[in-house]
Parts: structure tokens; sequence; C-alpha cells
């Protein structure tokens, strides 16, 4: 039985770690690197290299013949598509989920009150050295909709509830209780767009959300509200949102674009009344501590023989 590890990270440097020689496992670090560490062929569980993008992740996948368990850094897991058809049936594919929920709820939020509160129009008055003060809407009091509520979904509730908000409603794949209400499955989502001010886009990318805010989407939102995506890219028609946004009746903040990066000379750059931050919810000075709090519990349990955590699919199953 093969017992490399493959980690994009410093075994050494990850507390918690299960000491090599006691497990019996071979820690190799590749952090993307043209050449491998070792033969993937001898991989058992491979930590996908962070912010590397889809070709670097999946390029050892059609040699890891032996690989029992695939674990992302991010909390989808639609770069490794392209690899799944590489893999044996019986492997597990984990997400990192419990890693990205503080430092992606946070951006959210302060996506949504920057452009609330006008900060643009303050950078550029900034810049000019020109004192541009005015009346700006504020959070409190706002409808809120939540579309992906899973744990980064929640976690922005969390950091919504001190705000004030009039009502924040909650979607997901499908409908369950929560500890702070319903949530609606999607069918039920387009009820809920005329009603809020703001919607906050936080699901996975998946054959059901790509493209899910198109046109339809979009024109049910009511004038004003502004658009939040710190979801993926594709789950918005660019096409669509820049039509809105060129209209003047919707306003966005953008995490994720599509495409991305987002090339110079785009039209959604230069588009009215919105922000664009360049896909920054993941690295922050939060994602290592938990990454490595991740994979110390997820290898202790590997090497006990024991389920792991965050398994979002089990090829074959």
């Amino acid at each position: 039985m093969t017992t490399d590890v493959w980690l994009p990270f410093e075994a050494h440097g990850i507390p918690g770690l299960p000491e090599a020689s006691e497990a019996g496992l071979t820690y190799r670090f590749w952090d993307g690197g043209k050449e491998f560490p070792a033969d993937p062929a001898d991989c058992a569980f491979y930590v996908v290299p962070y912010l590397h993008g889809p070709a670097v992740a999946v390029r050892p996948l059609p040699e890891m013949s032996s690989v029992r368990v695939v674990q992302t850094l991010s909390a989808g897991v639609d770069q490794m598509d392209a690899g799944l058809k590489f893999l044996q049936p019986g492997v597990r594919l984990c997400n990192a989920r419990g890693v990205h929920e503080a430092s992606t709820a946070e951006l959210a939020l302060a996506l949504v009150l920057a452009s609330l509160r006008g900060f643009p129009k303050f950078f550029e008055g900034q810049r000019a050295q020109e004192w541009r003060t005015g009346f700006n809407p504020a959070l409190a009091d706002k409808s809120v909709l939540i579309v992906g509520y899973g744990a980064i979904g929640s976690a922005i509730e969390d950091r919504l509830a001190p705000f004030e908000c009039a009502r924040v409603a909650r979607v997901a794949r499908s409908a369950r209780a929560s500890e702070r209400g319903p949530v609606h499955p999607l069918t039920e989502l387009h009820p809920l767009l005329p009603e809020a001010d703001v919607v906050i886009l936080a699901t996975p990318l998946t054959e059901d959300t790509r493209g899910l805010v198109g046109a339809g989407f979009l024109a049910r939102m009511k004038d004003g509200a502004l658009l939040v995506n710190v979801a993926r890219g594709p789950v918005v028609d660019t096409k669509a949102l820049i039509a809105e946004l060129e209209s003047g009746r919707i306003t966005a903040a953008l995490d994720v674009t599509d495409p991305e990066p987002l090339p110079a000379g785009h039209p959604l750059w230069q588009a009215p009344g919105v922000l664009i931050t360049p896909h920054v919810g993941g690295p922050t000075s939060a994602f290592l501590p938990r990454a490595h709090r991740l994979l110390a519990a997820q290898l202790t349990k590997f090497a006990a023989g024991r389920p792991v955590d965050n398994v979002v699919r089990t090829i074959g199953g």
C-alpha cells in the first residue's frame, strides 16, 4: 500500500501533523512546481496546491493510480472537474470546509458596506483631493438575501446580525431549517428576489448554479438593489450583468468574475456602479492556521484508518 502524502506546505511547519515514522507516512512537498517530488503513482493522499488554478491542480492526477483522498484547500471543488475522470472508484474528494468561512464572510460584509456607503466615490475623491460628501444608504433596515446557505453563507449571516437588517432570507439547494430561520430551496428563489435590497451569492459552482444569475434573475431584482458575488464568476452571466449595470438599475460588488482574471479592456472594469476585488475572499492571514488545522485533523484520521471529513464526492459512488 502506498503511503506518500503530497503537501503544498513543508510538513514540519504544520502543527499537529502525525509523525511520519509513527503514522507510516512519507510527506512530499509539492506546491505546483514543474517537477513532481516523487512518483505520483505512490501518492495516497494528495493536497491540491492553493491558488495555482485548475491546470496545476489536475496535472498529477492521470498518474495518481493509488491515491485514496484528494483534499482541496478551497471551499469549492469545481477546479478539479477536469481531473475526476482519472481517479479510481472509491477515491474521496474533500473540500476545505472550516478554512475560508471567516475570511470570505468578512469580505462579503466589507463589499456590502463599501458599496452601500459609497466608498469607491470617496476613494476617487481622495485621489482628486476633493471633499465629496453626500447621503448614502445604510445596511441597517435593509432586506438581505443569501443565495448559497452553506458554511460560508451561514458565516455571512453571523456577521450581518449586529447590523440591524430588516430581514435575512436564505436559499440553498434544498429546503431545511437553520438556527436562524428557514432555508428556502433554489426552486423558491425567484419570488424572493424582488424583496431583497442586497443579494449575496455564496453558492458553489455546479451544473445547477452555472449561469444562475442571468437576465431573468437580474430583472427580478428590485430597482436600486446590490448584487454581491463571493461565490464563483460563472454563477453570473457577465453580459447580462453589464447590461443591468449600464442601465443604472442595480449595482454590484464582485470578488469573482467571468472571465477570471478579468483582462484589461474588459467592459466590466468600466461598468457604472460596480466594485471589483481580485478574488481575495480566501487568501488572508486567517488561511494558514485554519488550513494547517484541517490537514492535521484529516491526516490523523487517514493514518488511523478512520473516515476523513468534508467528503463532497466519492468517485463511482
